[in-house]
């Protein structure tokens, strides 16, 4: 029984943790207002950001912003999901596809891609394709990497095996290859989910249009300090939900894996 109860009083200690991390955060928030350091016009108190939060969220204006903001960061990140799981795994794989994407990849990964945003809006303008498209091209290269490292990486012995039982080249690419590098390509796109929300909350800022960067970016120029506070806070808190989804998804997906059991 000791042993059965030593997990959930592992994961009630965390829970607390967290919880108490972000009531720190919000305490010191507080205090900080209350001391007037900062006139309220710089940082509002927390009541009075909340209280906004609550209102755009009642009168749909919050919703609105975060729906359209998800969409173009899903389609964003489903493109860089199966573009890069396909490159990537083409990468590992084929000798000539390597030779070639190899330069790019090395060059594009360390790149800060929201320098492109001047040439994406150029070619594609300033509304919602530009923006997807852009979510895509700087969320694909963490994709690329894991898909691409996790193929490369598969057990010699099960690629033998493989090719002594006459699987043909295709068929070991996506039925072997690919299960096998999934917990890499989770991670890849763990990473990549979080990089598509913070460029396409970036490109609604710089571009314009509605979404929750813009909406930030409306409340900055009429001076309403609550309100951009009180969507940096629901973007935080977006963030936080699509990363625990995120979680929950490749624990969901990889039951079989060894991380999973013995987590």
């Amino acid at each position: 029984m000791a042993g059965m109860s030593d997990p959930g009083r592992r994961e009630a200690v965390l829970t607390a943790l967290r919880v108490g991390s972000g009531i720190v955060f919000f305490a010191a928030w507080q205090l900080t207002a209350m001391s007037h350091v900062f006139s309220d016009f710089l940082l509002p108190s927390v009541p009075v950001v909340f209280e906004r939060l609550w209102h755009d969220l009642i009168s749909g204006d919050l919703l609105y912003g975060i729906v359209l903001t998800l969409i173009r960061t899903f389609i964003g990140f489903v493109l860089a999901a199966v573009g890069g799981v396909m490159l990537g795994v083409s990468i590992a794989r084929i000798p000539l596809v390597r030779w070639f994407f190899d330069p790019l990849v090395s060059v594009g990964l360390p790149m800060p891609k929201i320098a492109f945003l001047p040439i994406f809006m150029l070619w594609f303008g300033v509304f919602d394709t530009s923006k997807v498209l852009m979510v895509a091209f700087s969320s694909i290269f963490p994709v690329i990497v894991e898909a691409w490292a996790g193929t490369q990486n598969i057990d010699k012995y099960m690629t033998w095996s493989a090719m002594s039982l006459g699987v043909n080249r295709h068929r070991f690419l996506w039925e072997i290859a690919l299960p096998a590098a999934l917990p890499q390509v989770f991670t890849g796109l763990q990473v990549a989910l979080p990089i598509a929300l913070i460029v396409d909350i970036v490109c609604e800022m710089q571009m314009g249009g509605e979404g929750m960067g813009g909406s930030i970016m409306t409340d900055m120029r009429f001076a309403d300090s609550p309100g951009v506070f009180a969507y940096i806070i629901a973007i935080a808190i977006v963030g936080m939900i699509l990363v625990k989804a995120m979680e929950i998804v490749r624990r969901r997906l990889l039951v079989w894996h060894q991380e999973t059991q013995t987590a």
